[in-house]
């Protein structure tokens, strides 16, 4: 059995690390095509793009103060060179940071929660 986390880091189902999770760039799966494990109830919510946020801002954040401190390059040159940078790690965290969500949810056992649960 493979480790859910590795397997939805991965992009891949967190159940047998076989199937794929995405059915598109971040559209999860309704189910897995290798053992049909049901994806439609996860729900990741906000939770990646917070991450990413606090991620990618933190290290444009240091890069951009660190290069204003070492540098001084003019305002137009930072926002040429930082946003770019910020854009594609963004892009290059959405899949496997989404997929981590998926899979801690898978880990934990986490459903919707009812009116029998109180």
């Amino acid at each position: 059995m493979a480790n859910p986390l590795a397997s939805g880091l991965a992009g891949r189902c967190p159940s047998c690390g076989e199937g794929y999770l995405f059915d598109g760039f971040v559209k999860i799966a309704p189910r897995c095509e290798a053992c049909g494990f049901d994806l439609s109830s996860v729900d990741t919510g906000e939770g990646p793009a917070v991450f990413i946020i606090l991620i990618v801002g933190m290290f444009a954040g240091f890069g951009m103060l660190i290069m204003e401190v070492a540098l001084h390059p003019p305002i137009w040159l930072q926002l040429l060179i930082w946003l770019p940078v910020a854009m594609i790690l963004m892009l290059l965290l959405m899949r496997p940071l989404k997929g981590a969500m998926v899979a801690s949810q898978y880990m934990n056992k986490a459903r919707e929660g009812g009116r029998n649960d109180l």
